[in-house]
């Protein structure tokens, strides 16, 4: 890894998706040499022998699986740097977001921040939502609505929440609420964090200036596992939040 701890920490976690994070280890490379990369291969030996081994690079291998939150949470607690980020293997960055995000998380009562996200074909994602209620779940199936908040502008703007493919943390602010609820295992802990921040004072920003393209890899949606850890998450969140949401 680099000497020295940057202003920003990065953590990337692999599930074996070593072609996509060849690609997005391209793009980081580009970036200023005060960040820092950090990445866990929640799949044991699903790494190659040259990531293992370079220098630039904080790397960890999971003897077995963690869930989402545990694996970032594990690299905050290590880090030293005034701003944590988590980003996902799958996203590209053919321009560096990162100068607009933190100079949005400079504001003293932001703790969370995340760029406008892009599909490869250039549609504008739903990483920026309003916080989702039961009649919300419904109408989402339905297809009459996906609970995303309108973009106006590139001005920094407050949401309710912003999706975990790629967020920009105070690292105070983080701290300050205990990370990640890692009783979530891969669903609705950008939610349940948004959620939290919001509470303990601090302010969630999407931040349109930046922006990535984001190749949704939508497993929950052909996986019988993964729907079942995303339905058992929807009703975490909402027993742990009924009646508390800002």
């Amino acid at each position: 890894m680099r000497e020295g701890e940057g202003n920003l920490r990065l953590s990337v976690v692999s599930h074996g998706q070593q072609a996509l994070l060849a690609h997005l280890l391209q793009d980081l490379r580009k970036l200023p040499e005060n960040v820092q990369i950090s990445i866990t291969a929640n799949c044991p030996g699903s790494l190659p022998a040259h990531l293992l081994l370079d220098q630039w690079l904080d790397v960890t291998e999971n003897t077995q699986p963690a869930g989402f939150g545990a694996n970032h949470n594990a690299v905050f607690q290590r880090s030293k740097a005034s701003f944590f980020g988590v980003i996902n293997p799958d996203l590209r960055m053919p321009t560096d977001p990162f100068p607009a995000l933190l100079d949005a998380l400079k504001q003293p009562d932001v703790g969370v921040v995340a760029p406008l996200v892009r599909s490869p074909s250039g549609e504008v994602e739903d990483n920026a939502r309003n916080f989702p209620r039961f009649h919300d779940l419904v109408a989402k199936a339905l297809g009459a609505a996906d609970g995303r908040a309108p973009v106006s502008g590139t001005d920094p703007q407050a949401v309710d929440w912003v999706g975990g493919m790629c967020m920009l943390f105070r690292q105070e602010a983080f701290a300050s609420i205990g990370g990640f609820d890692e009783g979530f295992h891969l669903y609705y802990e950008d939610v349940d964090i948004c959620a939290r921040l919001w509470r303990a004072g601090w302010k969630v920003l999407l931040v349109p200036e930046a922006e990535v393209i984001h190749d949704a890899q939508r497993t929950s949606r052909r996986n019988l596992g993964y729907m079942r850890w995303h339905a058992l998450s929807i009703a975490r969140y909402f027993f742990k939040h009924l009646g508390r949401l800002p």
